[in-house]
């Protein structure tokens, strides 16, 4: 059974736009190696953190929402303790109605990018 979970991570505030573009795509590709699907990324771009982390203040913060079973996070979650581009990781299972939330979240910031 396939499960929803959405994973925010953080990435080091030094990397250079391909540098990240790298690191995101290993992950997305980690995913879709454990038979995952990429449902919905978001690029939250560079932010202040609330307090600082490896003595960085700011931070390249990247949403990825995605289906996989329940063993690919563990495998997931090791590749980013690995990386040390990434600072900080949350992975979330998403219940129906964070799902269901999501999706009206995503069309709403989508009617709204279509009207300008």
């Amino acid at each position: 059974m396939l499960n929803h979970y959405e994973t925010v991570f953080i990435a080091n505030p030094v990397l250079s736009a391909p540098q990240m573009k790298e690191a995101v795509d290993k992950f997305k590709g980690i995913i879709a190696a454990g038979g995952g699907e990429i449902v919905h990324e978001e690029d939250w771009g560079l932010r202040k953190l609330a307090y600082p982390i490896q003595k960085k203040s700011t931070g390249f913060y990247y949403l990825v929402e995605y289906t996989t079973g329940g063993q690919a996070i563990d495998r997931i979650e090791i590749e980013f303790k690995r990386d040390e581009r990434i600072m900080r990781f949350l992975t979330v299972r998403l219940d129906k109605f964070a799902v269901s939330y999501a999706e009206k979240k995503r069309s709403l910031k989508q009617g709204k990018q279509e009207e300008k």
